[in-house]
C-alpha cells in the first residue's frame, strides 16, 4: 500500500511559505498576492465551467478556450513562484505566443457580435455573469502584476500583457455566452432612478 502524501506540511504556521527554490517569504508579500490572485481567477474561470457544463449552450469552443486557460494561469503562477535565477529550461513563461493566442480567441468570438455601441453591465446567463465576475478578478490581478514589476523588475513585463489580454477575452467571452443563449444585454443608464416605495409601484 502506497504512502498518502499529507495536505497539510505545517511549514506555513508562522505565516511565510516557500518559493521555487527553497526562498520563504511572508504569506502576505506582494509575490503571494498577486499569484494566489491568479489562483482565485482559475477557480472562477472554473466556475463559469460548471456553469457552462449545466446550460444547453453548445459551447465547446468556448470551454476548450476556457481549459486552456486555466493551464495558462497555472504556469503564470509557477512563474511568478519562481524568483531570479531559479527559472529552468523549458520552463513555460509568458510571452507573445500566448498574447497572440489571446488576441485570436478575442477576434474569433468578437466576430460572431454585434457592434459594441455602449457601456453593459455585467449579468446575463449564469456563464456570463460568472465570466463577467472573472473579468474583474482578472483586472485585479493585473494591477497586483503592475504594483509587484515595480517592486520586483526582474518579474516579467510579458505576465502583464497576457493578463491584460486575457481580461479582454473574458469580456468578449462574456458577451459571447449571454448572445448565444438569446440574453439581451443590459446597457448602462446614465438616468437610473432607485424604484418606487413599496406600495406605490404603478
Amino acid at each position: 500500500m502506497s504512502k498518502r502524501t499529507r495536505i497539510y506540511t505545517r511549514a506555513g504556521d508562522t505565516g511565510s511559505t516557500g518559493l521555487v527554490g527553497g526562498s520563504r517569504v511572508s504569506k502576505n508579500s506582494g509575490r503571494i498576492e498577486t499569484y494566489g490572485t491568479l489562483d482565485e481567477l482559475s477557480s472562477a474561470i472554473g466556475i463559469a465551467r460548471a456553469q457552462l457544463a449545466a446550460s444547453n449552450a453548445n459551447a465547446q469552443r468556448l470551454d476548450a478556450w476556457l481549459s486552456w486557460t486555466q493551464n495558462l494561469l497555472f504556469d503564470l503562477g509557477a512563474e511568478l513562484a519562481t524568483p531570479g535565477g531559479k527559472q529552468w529550461n523549458g520552463m513555460a513563461l509568458a510571452g507573445d505566443d500566448q498574447v497572440a493566442a489571446l488576441e485570436r480567441a478575442i477576434d474569433e468570438a468578437d466576430d460572431d457580435l454585434e457592434p459594441l455601441n455602449a457601456f453593459i453591465l455585467p449579468g446575463g446567463s449564469p456563464t456570463g455573469a460568472a465570466l463577467h465576475f472573472a473579468r474583474t478578478v482578472c483586472r485585479r490581478a493585473e494591477r497586483l502584476l503592475v504594483t509587484l514589476r515595480e517592486e520586483e523588475p526582474e518579474v516579467s513585463e510579458a505576465t502583464i500583457r497576457v493578463v491584460n489580454r486575457l481580461s479582454d477575452a473574458l469580456f468578449v467571452w462574456a458577451r459571447w455566452i449571454n448572445a448565444r443563449s438569446g440574453i439581451t444585454e443590459t446597457q448602462w443608464n446614465a438616468n437610473a432612478a432607485p424604484p418606487d416605495p413599496w406600495g406605490e409601484a404603478h
